[in-house]
């Protein structure tokens, strides 16, 4: 008797892991590139360390609820995540968009806009080996970190870390369509990476804001990359804080992808392709 066929959503599921797996190995091919990225990340890791913990210091000791510990957790914690969330905005997607290789895509078996996230995602995961957990450590050694001594912190964490990533991914595939419309999207590239990294807590956290630029920034999908998962890592937020936490960061993704949905059909409606 003939197995039953498999049905579409396990194939899917399948299909994705596969990308996601092409991805990091894909991003495994570049050695020197992650070095590089590690030294960059211990470079400018020990500047923002000297210049937060200076603040914390003239701050009286604590500076926001961050003390010395818990600030320099999150320093090397965001320098841990800068090689897997995608803050500069580029992406192969947007260059097969301008060159029309997209047409391709749509011709494939699978969804484009997973087909492209999947595969970024992939790279992201594995820049957190060789590139983010050493950044971490460096950090351990050199100053000194302040983390949960339970690990309820660490499992819900690591979810957060992950949906962190892809909300950046997803973010990143939003501004690849525009290029459906606006053909040069080195516009709106250059606007996001002005913007994402001041929003996703990179330079500072996003708690040291005035009032009314944290009400901003909250406004935004833009804390759910970096600043949501450290502040669940750290134990900053605990509990059902940290649940809701990581279910905002849950909406954003949702909304995020059904937007890139809506705009990848509106797109493919457009699309035109000289010489095809």
């Amino acid at each position: 008797m003939p197995l039953p066929p498999v049905s579409r959503p396990v194939h899917a599921l399948r299909v994705y892991a596969r990308l996601l797996v092409a991805g990091v190995r894909r991003q495994s091919s570049y050695p020197l590139a992650t070095l590089a990225g590690l030294v960059a990340n211990a470079t400018f890791g020990l500047l923002k360390t000297g210049i937060l913990l200076a603040a914390v210091g003239s701050a009286g000791g604590t500076l926001a609820g961050y003390d010395v510990g818990t600030m320099s957790a999150y320093v090397w914690l965001s320098q841990g995540l800068l090689g897997s969330v995608n803050l500069w905005g580029g992406s192969d997607m947007m260059q097969r968009i301008r060159s029309g290789d997209v047409a391709i895509d749509f011709l494939r078996p699978v969804d484009v806009q997973g087909a492209a996230i999947a595969t970024d995602v992939g790279k992201g995961l594995f820049a957190l080996l060789p590139r983010g957990l050493p950044s971490v450590l460096i950090g351990v050694l050199a100053v000194g970190v302040t983390m949960p001594a339970t690990p309820g912190p660490y499992v819900l964490g690591v979810f957060s870390v992950l949906v962190g990533i892809t909300v950046s991914h997803a973010l990143v595939y939003l501004l690849a369509v525009t290029g459906f419309w606006l053909v040069e999207t080195r516009g709106v590239t250059v606007l996001y990476m002005s913007v994402s990294g001041l929003f996703a807590g990179l330079f500072t956290p996003v708690w040291l804001f005035p009032d009314w630029l944290r009400t901003a920034a909250e406004a935004t999908p833009f804390p759910s990359m970096m600043m949501y998962p450290i502040d669940v890592l750290t134990g900053r937020v605990t509990g059902a804080d940290a649940v809701g936490v990581v279910g905002v960061q849950l909406a954003w993704l949702a909304g995020v992808l059904l937007l890139g949905h809506v705009l990848t059909r509106a797109g493919r409606r457009t699309l035109e392709v000289q010489g095809g």
